[in-house]
């Protein structure tokens, strides 16, 4: 079948001005004939959504905030946009991922704030590439039920669960057993410091702690991948996408970042995905699943790569990764405690109140403090998601940095 006579998949991308979405709509705009933007949503940067409303022409721009919403309204009809309609506040976010226009929702709001979507758009059955993390650390019994209640598509975009996905047989959902499968194995750069030694980590800058040496992101998600939290975050996600233990998993230590991630089977074959470590790679892979489509990115080449490393973690060095770890066995609320303290913790250190070492005994402090229950709903995750955050607060406070 030709690509003419396909009906464009219609897409709804949620944090369209970050590094995923914009990378996302990179992919979109290379491929006019397969995807048509329903709707794309921000926080607050005007400037950013008008220019991808001119070149997208989406029937919907979300702004959470009320005043840049406002603000968008004047400038787009002041380019001759008019007929762009621009919702705000957060319900609005749920309204574009569940309208029945949608075929499939990009989440990548960063944060709490896109649970909701993300929900919504679970409950409508809509395919669902996943970039928030906070969906599946804090909510992911929650959500791998709703996907599976509603006959939902969940395809992941982090790099790693991408890989995974990738070198998995499709059945997976099945158990790991059950499909030959004993371990997964999960790499990670090791971030800036995975040399440096121990006695410097509690001096080491903000500045030091955002200079990833392979990836380009955001402030947060730089601090949580230098301390590692990032990857044990990642480990609790792999739990839940693949019906997998934390004992079914393993952290592998690889620089390069070249391999994305593992899979080894019961046979002794190892799958591995590899590729430049560009978004656009999982992101074109999970737009056009289950075919294939270009992405823009340069395939690898192996000669130029020529050698890979890799090593375990060192959890002395890394502690994040422990806590995590034992999150995921507690299980209940406790990924949630774990992921709100982190989100506290690594915001002091930004902003300069707290040494960077300090940031997992913060979330440890919190974790001894307030015990995981049963999860019962999204209501009283995001409630106890405001209470370790409040707990976290108040134990800064109180605490010399």
């Amino acid at each position: 079948m030709s690509h003419s006579t396909i009906t464009p998949q219609q897409i709804t991308v949620l944090g369209s001005t970050g590094s995923i979405g914009v990378s996302t709509l990179d992919v979109i705009a290379r491929h006019p004939d397969r995807f048509r933007v329903f709707a794309l949503t921000a926080q607050r940067q005007v400037e950013r959504l008008l220019a991808q409303a001119i070149q997208f022409h989406p029937r919907y721009l979300v702004m959470v905030e009320t005043q840049a919403a406002a603000d968008l309204r004047q400038r787009l009809a002041a380019a001759g946009l008019a007929d762009i309609e621009v919702l705000s506040g957060a319900a609005a976010l749920v309204e574009v991922a569940a309208d029945s226009a949608v075929d499939t929702v990009m989440a990548a709001i960063v944060g709490a704030a896109g649970l909701p979507p993300v929900f919504a758009a679970a409950t409508c059955g809509k395919r669902i590439l996943l970039a928030n993390k906070e969906a599946l650390v804090v909510a992911g019994d929650l959500l791998m039920q709703a996907v599976r209640r509603h006959g939902a598509t969940l395809l992941p975009i982090d790099s790693e669960h991408n890989a995974i996905f990738q070198s998995m047989p499709s059945n997976f959902a099945t158990g790991l057993d059950a499909v030959g499968v004993s371990t997964i194995l999960l790499t990670a750069s090791g971030g800036p410091f995975r040399n440096t030694p121990l006695a410097e980590l509690a001096t080491v800058t903000v500045e030091q702690a955002v200079a990833h040496p392979n990836w380009s992101m955001g402030r947060k998600i730089s601090v949580d991948s230098a301390t590692m939290m990032n990857k044990g975050l990642e480990l609790i996600e792999a739990c839940w996408l693949f019906n997998a233990t934390p004992e079914q998993i393993e952290v592998v230590i690889h620089p390069e970042s070249v391999i994305h991630s593992l899979v080894q089977y019961i046979d002794g074959s190892v799958l591995a995905q590899l590729g430049n470590p560009d978004m656009r790679t999982p992101i074109a892979h999970a737009l056009a699943w289950p075919s294939r489509m270009l992405s823009g990115v340069k395939s690898l080449n192996l000669f130029e790569v020529a050698a890979l490393h890799f090593s375990r973690p060192d959890y002395q060095r890394f502690p994040a990764l422990s806590l995590c770890c034992n999150a995921m066995r507690q299980g209940g609320t406790t990924p949630t405690i774990l992921n709100a303290a982190n989100e506290i913790a690594v915001a002091a250190f930004l902003q300069r109140q707290i040494s960077f070492t300090t940031i997992s005994a913060m979330i440890d402090a919190t974790l001894q403090r307030m015990s995981g229950v049963a999860v019962e709903s999204l209501e009283q995750l995001l409630a106890v998601d405001g209470e370790a955050r409040h707990l976290t607060t108040s134990l800064l406070a109180s605490k010399p940095a």
